[in-house]
């Protein structure tokens, strides 16, 4: 048996900073969640085709592990993973919430294509990696390279390290889902045009937690808050003071000390 942990993630501060080819390009500060993460296991087991428990509801060619298998096979043309996963089934121990922007559909897909291309002897460099996970998922490229803290720029394929120790963080996820389609679309009707470069320069340079003592009004951190905030009004009946708002949400956040 194989195992990995795939760790949460919250954005410290997320930002758009334009609008090209049908996609909002953004600059972000994306750090790891050290205490919530999901596990992944390769456990023997003879399989007449890829099989993958613990994702249920989710239709399997929708799945981001089923995809991220499907893109190893299709990039290196390599039947090594095919093999393997016939004598293997995926099994997900869910802990992330589900759309509550800590990524943990497109960190289980990176964890995923991480010990696929270890056990399977694929040989696959991690830039390469990262580049095949940004055609599954914007966020993959940050949990392929598996930074604890980065700067994340572009369409989510430009990852920066940023030297800091991750936050001891608490996290709230209220009974709300948020879908991250749906916030991006309010945000690009609503939104889009007040978009200011200046209002955030130097933020990339600054480390994470005197950024949120400096800049603590979690709408200005955020440019997606407001836009979730206007698709789903029910975020607005939280007693939320003194929380920062994570991704597309629905998950808020605070450093523990």
């Amino acid at each position: 048996m194989y195992r990995i942990d795939a760790h949460a993630k919250v954005n410290i501060f997320l930002k758009i900073t334009g609008y090209e080819d049908g996609y909002h390009t953004l600059v972000s500060r994306f750090m790891r969640v050290d205490d919530l993460y999901d596990t992944i296991e390769f456990i023997p087991c003879e399989c007449d085709s890829f099989t993958l428990e613990g994702c249920e509801g989710i239709p399997l060619e929708f799945n981001t592990i089923y995809r991220a298998y499907k893109a190893l096979h299709e990039t290196t043309g390599n039947d090594a993973v095919i093999n393997f996963f016939r004598k293997h089934k995926v099994a997900v121990t869910k802990r992330i919430p589900s759309q509550a922007g800590l990524g943990g559909g497109s960190s289980d897909a990176a964890a995923f294509m991480r010990l696929a291309n270890e056990v399977c002897s694929l040989s696959i460099p991690t830039d390469a990696l990262a580049e095949t996970g940004s055609r599954i998922g914007a966020d993959i490229p940050f949990f392929v390279y598996n930074y604890p803290s980065a700067n994340v720029k572009g369409f989510g394929e430009i990852v920066q390290p940023f030297e800091e120790p991750t936050l001891p963080l608490e996290l709230f996820t209220p009974n709300i889902r948020c879908n991250t389609a749906e916030v991006y679309k309010t945000y690009h009707k609503y939104l889009l045009r007040t978009i200011n470069l200046t209002s955030f320069f130097g933020w990339e340079n600054m480390d994470s937690r005197t950024l949120l003592k400096l800049i603590a009004n979690p709408l200005a951190l955020n440019d997606l808050y407001p836009a979730a905030l206007a698709a789903y009004p029910e975020l607005e009946t939280l007693d939320t003071k003194g929380w920062f708002f994570s991704g597309s949400g629905s998950t808020f956040f605070r450093p523990k000390d």
